[in-house]
């Protein structure tokens, strides 16, 4: 009864038989657009040919890859030459591409080149405008999907290297329509929130997965942001617009973990050398002055500290002595002025020092005397006036004036006759 029964491999080798034995499908011709492109160490080429619809998972082997003219890449649409047949350990059909051409670059691609050329010319590639990613943060913002590799990678990588600083999430959409926007908004509430630093990125993925990363509004988010910005967007391959706007690029969310944060070994490390420093410095110092201290204390002067003052004290004696003898000398003198003074005639006789100012006092009164006016009015002489004013010819004297004598004794009005 069970014998109707066979095994996935059966199946998957009949299916691969028929397929293989398809003269249609033994020599097919594509077109279509490459997404996913993986280029092994080996030189094989492992990628994604799809169109609007469809998709088809492609391999092109070293011996071919060598001949092509050109690298291809993420976008680029190309004309494929090769065979369909079934890998056996997933039992997927695919392409084995034996020649590839160029059929123009994909619009996705298209768009990429353009915005980045637009940014780049506004300045937002600008390396003089990359803000520092702080050595120690003590707070640290990731906007990225709250499910997936791309978060548990982060966050175990930061517990693992530096578990000393608060992480916050703020959990975005990182694919699909609506994917920009919540990026773009979860940027700037991050980025009020008072971070030391933002890492934003996503895990990787096909160029339509990481497309939102590519897009202008989370471009100036990340750009307008205050706060450092890691980008961590896919895989070490991918380089998307908001790479080029980002304070740092690192290669995957791991790698942007472990450069948002020191490792907690390396930093044990750096302070011990740091402290072998300072005490291998402190310890030099401190011999230095030691020996410095020593020559210092064993000079003469530090041994024979009497002859830093018995000098001075020796000069200070002799100076006060020798004030001493002049202040007594000079008291001396002044005292035998003093007593020449006292004995003279003219302080023994001291009325004779007012004789001469007194004569000379006298002589002026007799001089005033001579001059005065009063003296002439007694010898019987008058002062004629007209209007107040002294008189001294009758040429200023007419008929009918009245005119006032000054006498002795007084004034007396007169009238002029003639």
């Amino acid at each position: 009864m069970n014998d109707k029964y066979i095994t996935v491999s059966s199946l998957t080798k009949y299916i691969k038989y028929k397929i293989d034995n398809d003269i249609h499908l033994q020599e097919v011709f594509i077109r279509g657009e490459i997404s996913n492109f993986k280029a092994h160490s080996r030189g094989h080429f492992y990628f994604t040919l799809k169109d609007e619809t469809s998709r088809i998972n492609a391999i092109m082997f070293a011996s071919n890859t060598n001949k092509l003219p050109f690298k291809p890449m993420d976008g680029m649409k190309v004309l494929v030459t090769g065979k369909i047949s079934v890998y056996e350990a997933t039992g997927a059909y695919q392409i084995y591409v034996s020649d590839m051409l160029e059929d123009g670059v994909g619009n996705l691609y298209i768009a990429y080149e353009q915005l980045k050329k637009k940014l780049e010319e506004e300045g937002l590639f600008r390396t003089d405008q990359k803000k520092k990613i702080p050595k120690i943060p003590e707070k640290i913002g990731i906007v990225t999907a709250p499910t997936g590799a791309a978060i548990r990678d982060i966050l175990s990588t930061i517990n693992r290297r530096w578990p000393y600083v608060t992480t916050y999430l703020f959990p975005s959409l990182v694919q699909g329509m609506e994917a920009k926007e919540d990026i773009a908004r979860q940027i700037k509430n991050a980025d009020n929130f008072g971070c030391d630093v933002l890492i934003v990125g996503r895990g990787g993925g096909s160029i339509e997965d990481l497309w939102s990363f590519n897009e202008e509004i989370v471009a100036r988010a990340i750009f307008d942001a205050k706060t450092p910005i890691i980008s961590a967007v896919g895989h070490e391959v991918d380089f998307t617009i908001a790479d080029f706007v980002a304070d740092v690029r690192a290669p995957t969310p791991t790698g942007a973990a472990e450069m948002a944060v020191p490792s907690e070994e390396d930093v044990r490390k750096h302070l011990k050398q740091l402290e072998i420093r300072a005490t291998k410095i402190t310890s030099n110092i401190t011999k230095l002055k030691r020996e410095k201290l020593t020559q210092i204390t064993s000079k003469y002067i530090f041994k024979n500290i009497n002859s830093i003052y018995e000098p001075k004290e020796q000069a200070f004696s002799y100076i006060l002595d020798k004030l001493k003898t002049t202040s007594k000398n000079l008291i001396m003198q002044k005292q035998k002025e003093l007593d020449n003074y006292k004995s003279s005639f003219i302080f023994k006789n001291p009325d004779l020092l007012l004789d001469k100012p007194k004569n000379k006092y006298l002589q002026m009164i007799s001089k005033l005397e001579t001059l005065s006016p009063l003296l002439t009015l007694k010898r019987g002489y008058a002062i004629v006036k007209k209007e107040g004013k002294a008189i001294t010819t009758k040429k200023d004297v007419k008929a009918k004036d009245k005119l006032s004598l000054a006498l002795q004794d007084g004034e007396v009005k007169v009238e002029v006759i003639s």
